[in-house]
């Protein structure tokens, strides 16, 4: 069975090593977006199963995104792992209080990034 993630930075180099290092495992297929307003958009056409969502984004940033997620009935069920550097506690805390299931740092490691995936995806 495979599953669809929805991996949303506006920085495209960043989108580009997530996408190859999600893709190396055959069971998940990624897609990609450059800004919270598409990946919400994208979100609401094609529910993924799991959407990894920058915090940092200009204009609507990853926590707006999650917002907007949980407001719609469409999307309020996708679950959302963050991707940031900004991975002190007590930020972490903050963002799984929003409905986060989870953070990923950056830089992430590309050659175990899939299998982080997978934790969130099983849980």
């Amino acid at each position: 069975m495979t599953s669809e993630i929805l991996y949303v930075d506006d920085e495209a180099d960043i989108r580009e090593i997530a996408e190859m290092a999600i893709g190396l495992d055959p069971s998940l297929i990624v897609r990609t977006c450059g800004s919270g307003q598409e990946g919400f958009e994208q979100a609401r056409q094609s529910p993924p199963d799991l959407m990894l969502l920058d915090v940092m984004m200009p204009g609507l940033d990853g926590p707006g995104v999650l917002s907007l997620l949980q407001e719609d009935p469409v999307t309020a069920s996708v679950p959302v792992v963050f991707i940031t550097a900004r991975t002190q506690e007590q930020e972490i805390a903050h963002l799984k209080q929003l409905g986060a299931r989870g953070v990923i740092a950056k830089p992430f490691d590309p050659m175990t990034l899939a299998e982080q995936v997978r934790s969130f995806l099983d849980g």
